[in-house]
C-alpha cells in the first residue's frame, strides 16, 4: 500500500478447535486466504487457547454473561491486549478484530478490556470494528449490551453480530445471559433429545452431510469465503484497497484458478 492510503491491522480470534499452529479446514483456509489480501496488516491471536476443546468451550461458557471484571489479571483478554499493542503497532491504522464461534468471547471480552484503556485514544486514534461470527454471544447479555454502548461513545464503529452466522445454527447466542442459561443452552445442543427447544442433530454430530451446522461449516473453505465476503467486500472494513483484492480472489476461486 502506498502512503496515501489508509493502513489497517486486522486480528482474528479462532475457535476452541484452534491452537496456535492447528486449524480446522475453515479456520487454516481463513487465515492462509486473509494473509495472501493483507499481508502483514493480518495476524492472528496466538496463546490463549488451552489443550483442551471442552477447556476452551468452558471458558467462553463461563465468560459469555457480562464484561470480565479483571482483564488485565485475565490470561485470555491480558494476552490479546498485548498481541495487539506490542512493539511496531501504530495507533493510527485501523483496527479491525474479527472472530468466529467460542473466539467470538474471547474477543467480546477482548474489546471490552481494549474500550476502557482506548477511551482517551492512547493506544488507536480510530474507533475499532469487531466482527462476531458464528457467535456463541447473545445479544440479550450484558456482555453483548455493553459492546453496543461502546459503539454509543464513538470507542467501537461497526460491530457485525448478526448478519455474520449460519442460517438455523442453534449454537448462535447459546452464552445466554446467565451462566446457568449458558450451560443450559449447551446441554440442549448437545443433547437435544433431553431438550424441549433443541432438535436433533446434535452439536456432537461431525458428519459432513448429516451433522451439525456449526461443525460442518467449520469444516469448509466456503465458510472463509463467505467471510470475506461479508467483512472485506460488503462491509469494506478493511478499505477499497483490500476490498478490491478480496474481490479478486473470491472471482478466481469462484473460476477454480487459485492454488490457495
Amino acid at each position: 500500500m502506498s502512503g496515501n492510503e489508509d493502513k489497517y491491522k486486522v486480528w482474528f480470534f479462532a475457535g476452541a478447535e484452534t491452537r496456535d499452529n492447528r486449524f480446522n479446514k475453515f479456520t487454516g483456509s481463513f487465515i492462509r486466504m486473509m494473509k495472501e489480501i493483507l499481508g502483514k496488516d493480518f495476524d492472528y491471536i496466538k496463546g490463549v487457547f488451552y489443550n483442551s476443546n471442552l477447556s476452551n468451550v468452558i471458558w467462553a461458557l463461563n465468560n459469555a454473561q457480562k464484561p470480565i471484571s479483571d482483564p488485565a489479571g485475565n490470561n485470555f483478554t491480558s494476552r490479546s491486549f498485548r498481541q495487539m499493542v506490542s512493539n511496531g503497532y501504530d495507533r493510527d491504522a485501523q483496527l479491525v478484530i474479527i472472530s468466529s464461534s467460542s473466539g467470538s468471547i474471547v474477543a467480546s471480552q477482548l474489546a471490552c478490556y481494549l474500550s476502557e484503556q482506548n477511551k482517551t485514544r492512547e493506544y488507536f486514534s480510530k474507533p475499532f470494528h469487531l466482527v462476531l461470527g458464528a457467535s456463541m454471544v447473545s445479544p440479550e447479555s450484558q456482555l453483548y449490551r455493553k459492546l453496543l454502548r461502546y459503539q454509543d461513545d464513538g470507542i467501537i464503529g461497526t460491530i457485525l453480530h448478526d448478519e455474520i452466522q449460519d442460517e438455523d445454527d442453534n449454537a448462535f447466542g447459546v452464552g445466554g445471559k446467565t451462566r446457568f442459561e449458558a450451560y443450559r443452552n449447551a446441554l440442549g445442543i448437545t443433547f437435544p433429545f433431553m431438550s424441549g427447544k433443541y432438535r436433533s442433530p446434535s452439536f456432537l454430530n461431525t458428519h459432513p452431510e448429516k451433522g451439525h451446522i456449526h461443525r460442518k461449516r467449520s469444516m469448509t473453505e466456503e465458510k472463509a469465503l463467505d467471510y470475506i465476503e461479508i467483512i472485506l467486500v460488503k462491509h469494506k472494513l478493511a478499505g477499497t484497497h483490500y476490498s478490491q483484492k478480496a474481490q479478486k480472489l473470491l472471482e478466481e476461486k469462484t473460476k477454480g484458478n487459485t492454488s490457495i
